[in-house]
């Protein structure tokens, strides 16, 4: 008898081990960025002109977003590393990658709507939520009316030279690294045919997983077809180039940190 129940002992604690291994896997905390690297990749989300009077956060893997610069000027910056769009489609969020790169920027419009999603995923990721419950409570508050849209028109600017996240959240969770400067105008509950908006093709999606960018700059499309919505609209090759040459020192640090974070050219 005591043989049997010290073999189940030995099986419980296994099962345990394994168990907490797993959870821990799901849940693991993120490595922050070098703090200088991370306010500069913040920064690069904004045009020139707002950079130095803008508001910057960085991630404490501990905490969630912490304000690393207070700005003057209205508006936000901040690298995520479990987006927004995380949240989006029916597939499930079975763990929390370490190597998402989300640059982006508000303005004060979107800091109190939009920008308030990011800072609840961090800090419940860092309390250690585990992801599948994360994107389901993230999904409930949008049903719900928890998040509320933005109070007027605004911009939210994602110009930085690097992007890495998932390629088409509402389908699945494959994700890629980009070079995809754009600047997304708040569209609440507006449809792409009010618009006139076109969605990029199926083709040009393919294009850019595997190259790192659009084959053309396409036309603007909405995405998160809603209260949440925005309308999207890519620079040019001859500005996303010019961007990439500015921060050409950053995109090296970057690769040399993790090999996914190479820009394709």
């Amino acid at each position: 008898m005591r043989k049997v129940l010290t073999t189940w002992m030995v099986l419980a604690l296994l099962v345990s081990i394994t168990a907490s291994a797993q959870n821990t896997k799901k849940t693991r905390k993120l490595e922050p960025l070098r703090r200088d690297l991370e306010i500069q990749l913040a920064l690069s989300a904004l045009p020139p002109h707002l950079r130095d009077d803008a508001t910057v956060y960085v991630l404490n893997p501990d905490r969630g977003f912490e304000v690393a610069r207070k700005g003057t000027n209205g508006f936000h910056a901040l690298v995520a590393r479990t987006g927004d769009d995380s949240f989006r489609g029916t597939w499930p969020l079975k763990e929390y990658r370490d190597d998402i790169l989300y640059p982006i920027s508000f303005d004060e419009a979107g800091a109190k709507a939009q920008m308030r999603v990011f800072f609840d995923a961090a800090e419940m990721q860092a309390k250690g939520m585990p992801p599948e419950e994360l994107k389901k409570m993230i999904q409930g508050r949008y049903k719900t009316g928890y998040y509320k849209a933005p109070d007027r028109a605004g911009v939210s600017y994602m110009l930085s030279p690097i992007l890495r996240t998932y390629v088409s959240p509402d389908q699945n969770d494959n994700v890629a690294t980009s070079s995809v400067p754009h600047i997304m105008h708040y569209a609440p509950n507006v449809s792409s045919g009010e618009v006139g908006a076109a969605a990029p093709t199926p083709e040009q999606l393919h294009y850019y997983s595997e190259h790192g960018h659009w084959p053309d700059t396409p036309y603007p499309f909405v995405i998160l077809h809603g209260p949440h919505g925005y309308l999207i609209q890519f620079v040019g090759a001859t500005e996303r180039e010019a961007i990439a040459k500015e921060y050409e020192g950053m995109l090296s640090q970057l690769c040399k940190i993790k090999e996914v974070w190479c820009v394709p050219r």
